[in-house]
């Protein structure tokens, strides 16, 4: 599918839609993949919106220019490459920057004699100023290194718990941070006792219940069948 170029003094739109068919798929279906990749409708959209902005005043670029840049933008960003994103929120911030001043010089102007059109002026000059605000904070944050900790809690054979917390830090360049903290147990590590489970003489340890104690059976009423003497 192509659209024979318009001259333009040497720059030729490139407005060709090259179609790659499978060995297991029908041309329409091969043309239906095509139209729907994300990459060729936002490059249509775009030039859509390129070509309301500029007007016939510019010769501009063919679908297919408009393609090749969202395609090479999206698998940088795939890759992660982030340099486009931080791009497009500086650029959104100024623009919005420009908004709020533009909508706060309108509200002004009304305030006198129109009171209604300088309350919607100001109602839009505050959404274009939260909006710019919003859009610094994930400005900011894309450039901040992102830490994760990791706890690890080790119990040894003693029954002394040992913490241990690993910080990931995900900005790609530094090394983990591994510390050891010991749990709220006092005295050192080396002399602490074992947790009470199990006793060194063999006998076992009470444990406390909600339960009423049974009462014991009178051992007298079970001796009938030993010999009168014995203990």
């Amino acid at each position: 599918m192509a659209r024979k170029p318009k001259p333009t003094g040497g720059m030729e739109p490139n407005n060709a839609l090259n179609v790659e068919q499978m060995t297991e798929e029908t041309g329409a279906q091969a043309l239906a993949r095509k139209l729907l990749q994300p990459t060729l409708k936002n490059a249509a959209a775009a030039s859509a919106f390129m070509g309301k902005m500029m007007g016939n005043d510019l010769d501009l670029p063919g679908i297919g220019d408009y393609a090749d840049h969202v395609h090479i933008s999206a698998r940088d960003a795939a890759e992660g490459d982030l340099a486009i994103a931080s791009k497009i929120l500086a650029a959104q911030a100024i623009t919005l920057d420009s908004m709020f001043a533009e909508l706060a010089r309108r509200a002004a102007n009304n305030l006198g004699d129109y009171i209604s059109a300088a309350e919607r002026y100001g109602r839009l000059a505050l959404k274009a100023q939260s909006n710019c605000r919003a859009t610094l904070e994930t400005l900011a944050k894309l450039h901040q290194p992102r830490e994760q900790t990791v706890r690890h809690v080790h119990v040894n054979e003693g029954g002394q718990a040992v913490i241990a917390d690993q910080f990931h830090n995900h900005t790609g360049g530094a090394e983990n941070v591994k510390s050891v903290n010991q749990s709220n147990a006092t005295g050192p590590t080396s002399i602490s006792g074992a947790l009470l489970g199990k006793d060194a003489a063999g006998n076992r340890v009470p444990v406390s219940s909600r339960k009423r104690e049974e009462e014991v059976p009178n051992a007298r009423r079970h001796q009938s069948g030993c010999a009168k003497g014995e203990p």
